[in-house]
């Protein structure tokens, strides 16, 4: 029985199911998703519906990214945001074309139960973005923060590893969790193709909306798997490219 952390996965369906092949998946593991299922790659609605019925044989949590919200949003009202059609939404739109009220109407309400973040037994974190408040998720003000949030991430990786987490200098944030699992920041921005650590904070993102592959790692024994690059399972699509 394995708990395997999974980045974003950004409408690549194709990447999703060879990743969990190449984990050897079975229904004994539990699978906790990072967020932002959709927009980037052209079978945003097909990954809803595939994990709608993943969900169905393995213990699954599903966190809520900020591609999620907007997706969910025009689900709900047919409000396009402007912000999400130029960063995905379009794509995400059109996979949607031939899909019934009905069925709009499941992903509607599986996007509605999805959490803003996931605490384990082990005080393990697991949140798209991040968070603000230096008393833990359990105080955030804002709930935008949980999917928006890159504070958090820009404080891990530039912090001071000499620092030990009995000083005074060691950030609030990090000393509420045994680890901080997140996505939302593709690695590949910092030339990583692989998920990255930074203190306690693990980034599972590894850029599968853009040029990289979609992860999933082992948060016991951080044994990391990988689908091939996205560019390479659509090659005739750009994903989030430009």
């Amino acid at each position: 029985m394995r708990t395997l952390a999974l980045g974003d996965i950004h409408g690549g369906l194709k990447a999703l199911i060879q990743l969990l092949e190449r984990a050897k998946v079975t229904p004994d593991d539990t699978l906790i998703f990072l967020g932002d299922y959709v927009d980037g790659w052209s079978e945003s609605s097909h990954v809803i519906q595939y994990l709608i019925e993943l969900s169905k044989v393995n213990n699954c949590v599903f966190i809520k990214g900020n591609h999620d919200v907007w997706c969910e949003q025009w689900l709900a009202s047919e409000f396009i945001d402007d912000i999400w059609y130029n960063h995905g939404g379009k794509g995400t739109l059109g996979s949607y074309a031939h899909f019934t009220k009905e069925e709009k109407l499941e992903h509607l309400n599986f996007f509605e139960s999805m959490p803003l973040y996931h605490i384990d037994a082990e005080k393990r974190l697991f949140v798209h973005a991040g968070f603000t408040s230096v008393h833990g998720v359990e105080k955030q003000f804002d709930v935008r923060g949980f999917y928006f949030d890159r504070t958090l991430w820009e404080m891990a990786i530039t912090m001071d590893t000499r620092i030990k987490k009995d000083s005074t200098l060691y950030p609030n944030r990090l000393k509420h969790y045994k680890e901080i699992y997140i996505g939302h920041t593709p690695t590949i921005r910092f030339h990583k193709y692989q998920p990255m650590q930074a203190v306690n904070v693990w980034n599972i993102d590894t850029g599968a909306a853009f040029t990289g592959k979609l992860s999933a790692i082992d948060i016991d024994t951080k044994q990391v798997f990988q689908s091939d690059t996205l560019m390479h399972l659509y090659p005739n699509e750009m994903g989030r490219n430009k």
